[in-house]
């Protein structure tokens, strides 16, 4: 059975990070001032533009002496580049890639269960956690060179929670190590490495703390074992609670029939609902499978906005000007039911003011609002392309053995 959502707990300082731009830098300068350790997952792992200075930062580490371990996805991140792999293999990184695609590769049951949570821990005192992965803001793996940045965001932590997002990590390393049976030929010394797992020197000095002071926060965890629903349901509660106001930004929104019923439901007894959704086309299924569910929604009063400048990659939410939420997890089938993810709940008001504004400001100034009718006249291709969409994420579901309605 699934647990509860955890507690919130006091005692955190945090920093949210829009982007890239300002997510990179500060994974860098923690990176740069590890002593000890540095764990990091990812769903992406790209090394264009200025995703190569975390690649730096890591080599650097690594030469130092730090250990240092990278885990990716082996969808997410197919390839290393052969430079690159020699690099950082010979400056003593260790690097495990979760669940290569087999020969078949998204058609196997199992292979949508991807590790897409976005983690970082540094000498078990620095956290990172949201929804950016190793990737520039300007450079789409698909779509090439961006004209604006894509938005999206982090969260550095100082606090009680980055030890449990370190021991989560270091289980997932342990878990692969085990499945992997360190297959990777060029890996040598693997009783060293599970002897060293967990162990080195904590910095003497002490962990700068920026951002909002003392907030309460806790780490939600989406797996296939204990964890099966809590950042859902940790949704469901807050949206339940809300009585002012909700704000939702969601890259890849496909939420099942609670989540609608939850948000329609707080739309009507008067609290104002605001979503803003991918507005420009990435991927067919996500972008057409989210469309039908737009109606039940505008119907009951909620106001959805469409991202334009850029691709809207965001799994944010803020309710009630305190309660806020920065991670991986999209509100589609694929997360809620397939991948690992990884998500920090906040109940903060200064935090929450800061996620508010930003989010505010994209949907006056850099979304476009959707009108009810005008979404009810849509052309029939474009349902066409919705059911096809929606019959699509329902096989793939069912390959895994899953439903969603």
């Amino acid at each position: 059975m699934a647990r509860r959502v955890p507690q919130l707990r006091p005692g955190h300082h945090l920093q949210l990070l829009e982007g890239s731009r300002e997510f990179f830098p500060a994974l860098v300068a923690a990176v740069d001032a590890a002593r000890a350790e540095v764990l990091l997952e990812t769903y992406i792992f790209d090394f264009t533009g200025s995703a190569a200075e975390v690649a730096y930062a890591l080599e650097r580490a690594a030469r130092r002496g730090v250990l240092v371990h990278v885990v990716v996805d082996g969808y997410g991140t197919p390839d290393m580049p052969e430079a690159w792999q020699d690099r950082l293999d010979q400056a003593g990184v260790q690097w495990l890639v979760y669940s290569r695609p087999g020969v078949l590769g998204l058609l196997m049951p199992g292979q949508w269960r991807r590790l897409h949570r976005k983690l970082c821990v540094v000498d078990g005192e620095i956290g990172f956690c949201g929804g950016i992965n190793i990737l520039d803001d300007y450079h789409d793996p698909n779509h090439g060179t961006l004209e604006s940045p894509r938005l999206d965001f982090s969260l550095r932590v100082v606090g009680p929670l980055v030890a449990e997002m370190r021991a989560t990590m270091m289980r997932q390393w342990l878990r692969i190590v085990a499945l992997d049976k360190l297959k990777r030929a060029r890996w040598t010394g693997a009783l060293e490495l599970l002897r060293t797992v967990g162990m080195g020197r904590r910095p003497a000095e002490p962990v700068a703390s920026h951002g909002e002071p003392n907030a309460r926060a806790a780490l939600l965890l989406r797996d296939n074992l204990r964890n099966r629903a809590a950042i859902e349901r940790s949704y469901l509660r807050a949206i339940g609670h809300a009585r002012q106001e909700i704000i939702i930004a969601n890259a890849y929104f496909v939420p099942g029939g609670r989540l609608r019923r939850a948000l329609a439901g707080a739309a009507k007894r008067g609290v104002q609902v605001s979503l803003l959704l991918q507005g420009r086309y990435e991927y067919f299924m996500q972008y057409y499978a989210a469309r039908p569910v737009f109606g039940t929604l505008l119907a009951a009063g909620v106001q959805i906005h469409e991202y334009a400048p850029s691709f809207l990659h965001a799994k944010v939410a803020v309710i009630d000007g305190h309660w806020a939420t920065v991670g991986s997890s999209n509100l589609d089938p694929l997360s809620l039911l397939l991948a690992r993810e990884a998500n920090v709940v906040v109940d903060d008001p200064r935090f929450a003011a800061r996620l508010r504004k930003r989010l505010v400001q994209a949907m006056q100034l850099e979304g476009q609002p959707m009108d009810a009718s005008a979404f009810g006249s849509r052309p029939p291709l474009q349902r066409a392309k919705e059911w096809l969409a929606l019959m699509i994420m329902r096989g793939a579901l069912m390959i895994q053995g899953k439903t969603y309605r």
